[in-house]
């Protein structure tokens, strides 16, 4: 039997705050993360982007096979310089109990 949560697909998501002028510098230091969590086994998703409407918004969204797959990928978490750049951030881990595919 396993432990409850180690085998279910999960979605991280949210947003982080960062200096609407330095916003396009932020996403452009996350390009090779984004790319590394997409080459990574496991990773079904993963998303970085501006917000349309607030400028110093980032939205966050991740969707991966097991938990196990998100704690390989995450290691030490953002970089100095990114942490340093962020002035607020919500993100969660949601564990996934069922799926319906839209398209």
């Amino acid at each position: 039997m396993t432990e409850r949560g180690t085998d279910e697909a999960v979605v991280v998501a949210g947003h982080l705050m960062v200096d609407p002028d330095a916003r396009d510098d932020y996403l452009a230091g996350c390009i090779d993360v984004v790319r590394q969590a997409r080459e990574t086994s496991g990773c079904l998703d993963f998303a970085i982007s501006a917000d349309v409407l607030d400028p110093g918004r980032v939205n966050v969204y991740e969707r991966w096979v097991s938990r196990a797959a998100v704690e390989a990928f995450r290691g030490s978490g953002p970089s100095d310089d990114q942490g340093a750049a962020l002035l607020w951030a919500s993100v969660a881990e949601y564990v996934v109990a069922a799926e319906r595919f839209l398209t």
